[in-house]
């Protein structure tokens, strides 16, 4: 399948759902052929290799190939992606997070001293910069 015919099978499987752009499938298609997961054949379309058939065997638990984030950046960009989608759940019907409204909370402080840290961690003696 070359590159076309895969946003149009996406678009299909998704029953028009989602179409990706040529911006994310292309550069998506060289990187799993750089990694060697897919070779792309003299007339243009991808075939998986064997190391993707095979699956992933890199990482073992509950999600292979899911490692979590690998610095405090990378925690930061997650916690971000999930306030984003608990901010969406809310928008849709207030009441979804009913009943996690008090961990929220407790995690909203934690995060609150976690950044108070790193504030006082940067300043110098006395808490000034």
């Amino acid at each position: 399948m070359n590159g076309a015919e895969l946003m149009a099978q996406v678009d299909r499987m998704t029953m028009g759902w989602w179409r990706p752009s040529p911006g994310s499938v292309y550069p998506l298609l060289e990187e799993l052929e750089q990694e060697k997961l897919v070779r792309k054949k003299p007339d243009g379309r991808y075939e998986l290799t064997e190391a993707a058939r095979r699956g992933p065997n890199w990482i073992p638990g509950i999600f292979p190939g899911m490692s979590g984030p690998r610095n405090p950046e990378d925690a930061v960009r997650e916690l971000e992606a999930y306030a984003t989608y608990l901010e969406d759940v809310v928008r849709g019907d207030p009441s979804g997070v009913r009943g996690v409204d008090g961990r929220l909370r407790s995690l909203a402080q934690r995060l609150e001293s976690l950044a108070q840290s790193a504030t006082n961690s940067t300043a110098g003696p006395g808490g000034r910069s």
